[in-house]
């Protein structure tokens, strides 16, 4: 990987760590666990997301509001009122939010209310929102793309690099091939490479790699069992009423049961899952917040 000069690791040790908040941070013995809906529904379900993922613990919620969808006719996300929904959550329980960014005109408003711009498979290469990102002032989220291969998924992630924002975390989502019983091929190979080519934080994504809720919690297992940072799983308070990926997303109650099975895997490998998450809670209700 010679052609990654900023990526690439300088010596065996060299790891950097993503602060996403004071407490939270990928890359270090602290295990990033992200959870929540694929998509921000109504201020409802992420108020319901957030209570009880906030204890936990998961360390950051996901929720999409601009949605790159397959089909032009299904839903698109919330667009601006969603930001506004996961800026309210952000603040209420003090956890730090993740959602996606898809073109250069949405970088500027989301960066505005979430903690981390996530960029989609789909967009791995398009090189002039990568571009853009480099100036965005806050951690990327990067997935590798549908059928990209380690290097090409490296420098990507130079691309961001390069272009001025040192805070970048590589996501592992699988990859596609011949077989279709998964709804990808979870490659935990490239997760023990890119720790050994880069110093970026890895973290895996089993719910996009399975597609099946069923198969979401050993592979999140093996994800860690074998050096991942972190997770970002899909999950909602009602699985089979979800907009989007309703047949990956898990039941809040199967997340919550993950997060602590995940525990003695991490203590395994010298990790750990903070439970130090929430401490700004607020009761009051966000539905019904002035």
């Amino acid at each position: 990987m010679n052609s990654a000069k900023l990526a690439a690791k300088s010596h065996p040790d060299h790891q950097t760590v993503v602060n996403l908040s004071d407490k939270v941070g990928f890359g270090g013995t602290e295990l990033v666990i992200i959870g929540g809906p694929c998509t921000v529904e109504s201020a409802e379900q992420m108020e319901t997301v957030a209570q009880k993922l906030s204890a936990a613990p998961v360390q950051a919620l996901r929720g999409g509001v601009y949605k790159p969808r397959t089909s032009p006719y299904a839903f698109q996300g919330m667009a601006e009122d969603g930001l506004e929904i996961l800026a309210q959550v952000q603040s209420h329980y003090n956890i730090p939010v993740v959602t996606e960014v898809m073109a250069i005109s949405q970088i500027e408003a989301i960066a505005a209310h979430v903690d981390m711009l996530q960029v989609g498979s789909r967009n791995m290469q398009n090189f002039d929102l990568l571009k853009a990102l480099g100036q965005a002032g806050k951690p990327i989220l990067l997935k590798r793309g549908l059928a990209a291969t380690i290097e090409e998924f490296v420098m990507a992630a130079e691309y961001i690099l390069s272009h001025g924002n040192p805070d970048v975390v590589l996501c592992e989502r699988g990859i596609r091939s011949f077989d279709n019983y998964t709804r990808n091929v979870l490659d935990l190979g490239a997760v023990a490479v890119l720790k050994q080519i880069t110093h970026l934080p890895v973290i895996v994504d089993p719910s996009h790699a399975v597609g099946k809720r069923e198969l979401v919690a050993p592979l999140a297992k093996a994800a860690i069992a074998c050096g991942a940072d972190g997770l970002i799983i899909e999950c909602h308070p009602e699985p089979e009423k979800s907009v989007s990926d309703a047949r990956q997303a898990l039941s809040l109650e199967d997340m919550v049961n993950l997060v602590h099975s995940l525990k003695p895997v991490a203590a395994s490998v010298g990790r750990r899952i903070s439970e130090d998450v929430g401490a700004g809670f607020k009761p009051a209700p966000l539905c019904c917040a002035a």
